[in-house]
């Protein structure tokens, strides 16, 4: 903003569950410029650089997926003002965009346990959900020509740029090839690859808690693209059924009334995307392999004591692909 005058930053602010992943830091604006005072609320994001989540830095991608989001009009973002390369000014480089009122479901602790959506009038966590999967599902609506940024090494199209991805992931987490029964399943999760993917982008995080829900009940901003892909369009919503499970019935708690069902989530997502669901129980497994390496990273950025055991990363999804 050259031509601005007496810039003034303040009330910054972490966001409550921002996550471990990246650092985003949210504060107010104002300033004059041509004579007339302005102010906006503005969110800055800041690449990490230690102590990373993935090992793969897709940080431009990211912010470059959240310009195509807004600029297609497909699905509620934040609106991407600027992006920094220079990583003297705070560290490392970092994107700013517009700040976005509202509140998130947060995961930890689970939202169907307590918070306000477990408070809310079973109408409006109906209208939550239907806006939710309608946001997931339009994603879809975005032509991935226009994505080609997002292209990864690994293979000739988006499935398996996205397969190698989480070989690669694999690797990094287990680098001594000690986890034999989570490298198994893995191949045999491969073995059982979907014959004719849906092509797709992927958002990378597909779940409630990543969504700013507004005074109306409907998103008004969907959140975390820092693990954009080509890999289709079943992978998000794999990944959105696997996190509310996991939410709900994986804790032995009983799903919200108004919030639809796996059934009512696929039939919803498929109306609005236009896309087939069919094989979605492959994604949902895959999703389960993807949460159990990530549990592994976790474990080690948490710098958890080695009396605290995780049960054997790939039980959980050999499990599933037994019943597949």
């Amino acid at each position: 903003m050259p031509n601005a005058q007496a810039i003034e930053l303040s009330n910054f602010a972490y966001p409550l569950g921002a996550g471990m992943s990246h650092e985003t830091i949210l504060f107010d604006a104002t300033w004059r410029q041509g004579g007339m005072s302005s102010s906006l609320g503005m969110v800055v994001r800041i690449k990490p650089t230690r102590r990373t989540v993935y090992p793969d830095d897709l940080f431009v991608q990211q912010y470059r997926l959240i310009e195509l989001m807004h600029e297609t009009g497909a699905v509620r973002v934040a609106r991407p003002l600027w992006f920094e390369a220079d990583a003297e000014i705070l560290g490392a480089p970092f994107f700013v965009m517009e700040k976005v009122a509202g509140r998130v479901a947060v995961s930890y602790p689970p939202y169907s346990r307590e918070g306000w959506l477990v408070t809310a009038a079973p109408q409006d966590r109906r209208r939550i959900w239907e806006s939710a999967v309608t946001q997931l599902a339009s994603i879809q609506h975005v032509p991935v020509a226009r994505a080609g940024f997002l292209e990864l090494p690994g293979g000739p199209d988006g499935f398996d740029q996205e397969v190698d991805r989480w070989r690669r992931y694999v690797e990094w987490v287990d680098p001594a090839a000690e986890r034999g029964l989570l490298r198994d399943t893995f191949a045999r999760l491969i073995e059982a690859r979907p014959a004719d993917p849906p092509e797709g982008i992927v958002w990378g995080d597909s779940r409630l808690g990543n969504m700013m829900i507004g005074n109306t009940n409907e998103v008004v901003a969907v959140m975390d693209w820092e693990q954009p892909s080509l890999g289709g369009a079943l992978h998000d919503l794999g990944w959105w059924l696997t996190s509310d499970h996991n939410q709900t019935i994986g804790q032995g708690i009983t799903p919200l009334e108004g919030m639809g069902n796996r059934d009512e989530t696929i039939a919803l997502w498929s109306q609005v995307s236009g896309k087939s669901a069919a094989g979605i129980e492959w994604y949902e497994i895959f999703a389960c392999l993807k949460m159990e390496c990530l549990a592994i990273r976790m474990m080690a950025l948490r710098d958890m004591p080695a009396s605290v055991r995780l049960a054997e990363p790939g039980a959980r999804t050999a499990r599933l692909l037994d019943g597949l």
